[in-house]
């Protein structure tokens, strides 16, 4: 049978933070104790090719079941990587703790901060007290950037979807297949498709906090911006109908 771990924390304090130590350790006999580097960006010493595997399986801890054993592939990384980008709130990048969250240290899917769409706006309101023009620009921004993600992400998806397919197919011409090596391979295309489910769900939800604090922007303070931020939040929705319709369930949560 395939092991499954007793706690999340077990987990974590085996695989994240082993790997993350490591590499601190390492960064910070070369450059002190700045885990940023220019463009506030994760130094790259502290980058692993491993880094978001605690996307898969975190994403499945949030649906239930077991967590494959499986090393991710190739391809199975990059859709780890893409998810990442496209779940995490755009107002916690190129902050100072962000090689953290990177490795999944602020995630906790045995209990989830639940969604709040007037967080967006709080931190806009924060970032931008003074120029109204920047917090509709920012927006605008933002959605844009989903935009271009979402095209590369289910580029990845699709192709992660369709070796997991050959992957369940191979399932009965395999010889002398045990339990554990059919259970690994089962959870892994769970894992998969939990990781899909998990970017639609954290974009739809993005949606929702980009309208409401556009709408709280017009009334509070008008700009010309709101109309460009409002075709860029109408283009974002457009291009999740088209990836994501009939996807969902997975209920992970990032939050800042």
């Amino acid at each position: 049978m395939m092991r499954r771990p007793r706690s999340l924390n077990v987990l974590r304090g085996s695989r994240r933070a082993t790997a993350f130590v490591l590499l601190l350790t390492a960064a910070g006999l070369s450059g002190g104790c700045v885990l940023n580097g220019d463009f506030n960006r994760i130094r790259p010493e502290l980058v692993s090719e491993n880094m978001h595997d605690w996307v898969g399986r975190d994403a499945v801890a949030a649906v239930g079941g077991p967590i494959s054993e499986f090393r991710t592939t190739d391809q199975e990384r990059e859709l780890r990587d893409r998810a990442y980008a496209l779940i995490e709130p755009p107002y916690n990048r190129g902050r100072w703790n962000s090689v953290l969250r990177e490795y999944g240290f602020k995630n906790d899917p045995e209990n989830p901060k639940p969604f709040d769409r007037t967080e967006y706006l709080y931190k806009l309101h924060k970032v931008y007290r003074r120029s109204e023009a920047s917090a509709y620009a920012q927006i605008v921004t933002d959605a844009r950037n989903d935009v271009e993600r979402l095209g590369p992400f289910f580029t990845t998806a699709q192709r992660v979807t369709d070796m997991d397919k050959r992957r369940a197919q191979s399932l009965v011409h395999v010889s002398d297949l045990n339990p554990r090596e059919s259970g690994n391979a089962v959870a892994r295309n769970r894992e998969n498709a939990a990781i899909i489910a998990w970017v639609c769900v954290a974009l739809k939800e993005r949606v929702a906090s980009y309208r409401y604090a556009l709408e709280r922007l017009v009334i509070a303070v008008p700009s010309p911006g709101a109309a460009e931020a409002d075709r860029a939040i109408g283009l974002l929705v457009t291009r999740l109908g088209q990836y994501c319709n009939g996807i969902g369930g997975a209920t992970v949560a990032v939050r800042g």
